[in-house]
């Protein structure tokens, strides 16, 4: 089953740890790039994260913000470093003294002073266990979401893969009365030739130039191509990759057959395969 490349999940929860949260946003990338954005408590974990991440993703663009709130649940959990306060609050005096009209330090700025609030002591295994929680619903989400979007950009490949194949089938069954019609025409305008030359050599270049003209071998790989398509859709390996190649085999066949073309109806054929494989090429480039 495909799975698309973009999507987007959140997940929170509150632990002994504090509030823990995760932001997963995946895009369609080449490869498969890890962007890890851990603030500087979790930036230990980020090996755990991207290995967990790159088990269960395996192309595009992986961006994955963490954020971490200590909470603080009673007061015997509050603290403060007597000692850093005291010198703050006499630091806070001298500065006043020497510098005369002064503002006098505020509580909320001497609790926000760094490393004035002691937080409490985390155990890393237990925080790694509760990171990777949250980062593994978060994932789930996403997963979820890159399938049921997987599934649609199937059905909009296979949906203009049915058209392209109606148009094959049209290109062949007029073709044996296009190439019919050519050659009377040209069969019309060598006539007064005829006498002048060997008539079994104008029929030889006549064949050889229909030859040239045929465009049999481009439908059929057309279909063949057409039909790998729609297999590779139904498999559950990674098939980005495959139906990148089978678009560019694809447009090279109706390029080919709009180069060869003697007749409108094989000429608005290329035209119009060649738009329904842009439109498939466009859709495959967001399948893992």
């Amino acid at each position: 089953m495909p799975h698309s490349m973009t999507a987007f999940a959140q997940a929170r929860d509150d632990t002994e740890c504090g509030e823990i949260s995760c932001e997963l946003r995946t895009v369609n990338h080449r490869y498969l790039e890890i962007n890890p954005r851990l603030p500087e408590e979790l930036r230990q974990f980020e090996p755990a994260i991207r290995d967990l991440l790159a088990k269960r993703i395996k192309r595009g663009r992986v961006d994955c913000t963490m954020r971490i709130q200590p909470q603080f649940g009673n007061s015997q959990q509050l603290a403060m470093d007597d000692a850093l306060v005291a010198a703050l609050i006499s630091l806070a005096s001298d500065v006043r003294q020497q510098g005369g009209d002064v503002e006098p330090i505020r509580v909320v700025d001497i609790l926000r002073w760094p490393g004035v609030m002691k937080t409490p002591q985390i155990d890393s295994e237990q925080l790694q266990a509760a990171v990777i929680d949250v980062v593994s619903n978060a994932l789930r989400d996403v997963l979820d979401t890159r399938t049921r979007e997987g599934a649609r950009l199937a059905d909009l490949v296979l949906e203009r893969v049915t058209a392209a194949r109606a148009l094959v089938k049209r290109v062949k069954e007029v073709l044996p009365e296009i190439n019919q019609t050519f050659r009377q025409r040209l069969e019309e305008r060598l006539s007064e030739l005829r006498e002048q030359l060997d008539p079994s050599r104008v029929e030889q270049e006549i064949v050889l130039f229909l030859q040239k003209i045929d465009v049999s071998e481009e439908l059929d790989r057309l279909e063949i191509h057409l039909d790998e398509v729609q297999s590779v859709l139904s498999g559950n390996q990674l098939i980005g990759r495959r139906l990148d190649f089978l678009m560019q085999e694809l447009h090279r066949e109706a390029n080919t057959l709009g180069a060869k073309s003697v007749d409108a109806a094989t000429t608005q054929a290329s035209v119009e395969l060649k738009v329904l494989i842009e439109q498939m090429r466009e859709q495959v480039q967001n399948i893992e």
